[in-house]
């Protein structure tokens, strides 16, 4: 019987060397520190967080782009991390890369039929007409049409919008069972953004795709995702289903976010929004306890700043890292500062 988990990442630390003058090592940049999660057949989720906060790294380790220090990459119930890349040939076929940068992502030299036959000739499709056929499917899928006024162009010859669903394009053309889509949208004008989403999420539901969603931008994540899942410092410090972290955030970065997010109404154009100062915890130096814990204004003294939070379970679907939903210990706690955080 198949398995309904189509990935499984299991205590992922990818971690860089850092040096000066090319010889002298000053240490680590600790990009991933104990990621979790499984994805199943035909589910979109979301990796949210800021900038640094280690989601593209992640989905370059999942590409086996990275080579994770400890930590296993397992697809389809065959393992990825650590394995040579020329073993790798099958999963480049079974996954699709959709990058930040449209322009950047494809050569410029080639035209459009030239990009989008390139992967299949690499995996031994030989037969040119069939090789015309999955061409003219794909830029069908992704509404690059009339077909013929594209595949003569070149890169620069196309829009921001056209050249990233060049890209979809392309990453779809090998009939993968998971995309991972980095930043698919933050390039793309604001009225182009939605329709790029809306066509990956018709591709992701007419052929069954998995999908992760990495992005910055929570007000996107509405339309795209099952699950949402909130980077910060290296780590998973909430994940639920989307409606429910929506409606009920639950860790003080996940509210900072939210309050964070552009808000279309412009009555509140002027409102203030509670986001915490300061900066991200530096990933070559990361502090004990909570990563969030130096901006987090609800912190619980002696404990937050001291003790890694545990995961708390509050619903079947609905986990956090944060010391305020663990009453036992904080009742071991006996600072004045206790009351006033945990309300």
């Amino acid at each position: 019987m198949q398995s309904n988990v189509l990935l499984s990442v299991r205590n992922l630390h990818t971690w860089f060397e850092l040096r000066r003058l090319g010889f002298i090592r000053v240490g680590y940049v600790q990009a991933l520190d104990g990621v979790s999660f499984d994805l199943r057949r035909g589910e979109a989720i979301a990796i949210v967080g800021e900038s640094g906060c280690g989601k593209s790294t992640l989905a370059k380790t999942i590409l086996a782009l990275h080579t994770p220090i400890k930590g296993e990459v397992v697809f389809n119930n065959r393992l990825v991390s650590g394995v040579e890349p020329r073993h790798l040939r099958w999963y480049r076929s079974e996954v699709g890369y959709i990058q930040q940068d449209p322009y950047g992502a494809v050569p410029p030299f080639m035209t459009v039929k030239q990009i989008l036959e390139e992967p299949l000739k690499i995996n031994g499709v030989a037969s040119k007409a069939e090789r015309a056929w999955l061409i003219r499917e794909a830029m069908h899928e992704v509404k690059m049409t009339p077909v013929n006024e594209y595949l003569g162009k070149y890169p620069h010859q196309l829009s921001g919008g056209q050249q990233q669903r060049l890209v979809i394009a392309r990453a779809k053309i090998t009939s993968p069972k998971l995309l991972v889509a980095d930043e698919p949208v933050s390039m793309l004008d604001a009225s182009v953004r939605v329709e790029i989403l809306q066509i990956l999420r018709r591709l992701q539901q007419e052929n069954n795709l998995a999908v992760i969603y990495i992005t910055h931008d929570l007000s996107t994540v509405r339309y795209f995702s099952e699950y949402i899942f909130v980077m910060y410092g290296a780590r998973i410090v909430e994940r639920a289903r989307t409606a429910d972290l929506l409606a009920e955030p639950s860790h003080p970065y996940t509210q900072a976010l939210l309050n964070a997010t552009a808000d279309p109404d412009a009555k509140n154009a002027t409102k203030y929004r509670d986001v915490p100062a300061g900066e991200p915890p530096s990933l070559l130096n990361p502090p004990p306890g909570c990563r969030f814990a130096s901006r987090c204004s609800r912190k619980i003294a002696g404990l937050c700043e001291v003790e890694e939070p545990p995961t708390i379970t509050l619903s079947p679907d609905h986990q956090v890292n944060c010391w305020l939903y663990d009453e036992a210990r904080i009742s071991q706690v006996t600072q004045p500062e206790v009351e006033e955080a945990a309300s």
